[in-house]
Parts: C-alpha cells; sequence; structure tokens
C-alpha cells in the first residue's frame, strides 16, 4: 500500500508538473496570440493610413496635372499672342520705313524745288 501510495503520489506530482508545464505554455501561447493580434491591428492601421495618403498624393497629382495643363495653354496663348504683336510691329515697323523713304523723297523734291524757285527768283529778279 505504501508503494501504491507512493506512486500515486509521483504520479499525481508528474501530472501537475505536466499541467503546470501546459498552464505555461497556453499562457505563453496566448501571450503570442495577443502579441500578434496587436501587430494585426498595428499594420491594419497603418495600411490604412497609408491608403489615405496614397489617396491625398493622388489627389495632388490630379490637381497639379490640371494646373500643368492650365499654364501650357497660358502658355501657348501668350506665345501665340506675341507671335501676332511681332507681326502687327513688323508690319508697322516696314510701313514706317516706306513712309520714311516717302518723306525723304518728297523732302528731296522739295529742297529741288526750292531751289529751282530760288533760281527762277533770281532770273527774274535780273530781269526787272
Amino acid at each position: 500500500i505504501f508503494l501504491l501510495h507512493f506512486v500515486s503520489r509521483v504520479f499525481l506530482l508528474e501530472l501537475e508538473g505536466e499541467a503546470e508545464a501546459e498552464q505555461r505554455r497556453s499562457a505563453d501561447a496566448v501571450k503570442g496570440v495577443r502579441k500578434y493580434e496587436r501587430r494585426v491591428k498595428e499594420l491594419t492601421y497603418q495600411t490604412e493610413e497609408d491608403k489615405k495618403n496614397v489617396n491625398r498624393l493622388q489627389d495632388l497629382v490630379d490637381k497639379l496635372q490640371l494646373k500643368v495643363k492650365a499654364y501650357k495653354r497660358q502658355a501657348e496663348e501668350a506665345e501665340e499672342q506675341a507671335n501676332t504683336y511681332l507681326s502687327r510691329f513688323r508690319k508697322v515697323q516696314h510701313e514706317l520705313e516706306e513712309a520714311q523713304e516717302r518723306a525723304d523723297i518728297a523732302e528731296s523734291q522739295v529742297n529741288k524745288l526750292r531751289a529751282k524757285s530760288r533760281e527762277a527768283g533770281k532770273v527774274m529778279f535780273k530781269c526787272f
């Protein structure tokens, strides 16, 4: 009986030891699961934040692309207007050069007529 009691006691102690070890493993497993759950939550939150940032950046890119298109259109319009003004300037400059040429010719003719008039006046004066 003593031996049976001793064997039972040893067996009971072994079972208690195994139970305690299993409880520790179970507690460690629960801690591990909680740790991974926290990590999953953190990663989920970070993923959501990243998605929000990507969406904000995409909106910004879209707005900037619209601005670039608008600036490009404005630059093209300004270039067209500059070309129009340059064409008008060249036309007016050409007309001015022609007018100066005509004025020079007219002035030359006036000077010739004055010279002839003086000659004619001298001749007439001598006649009197």
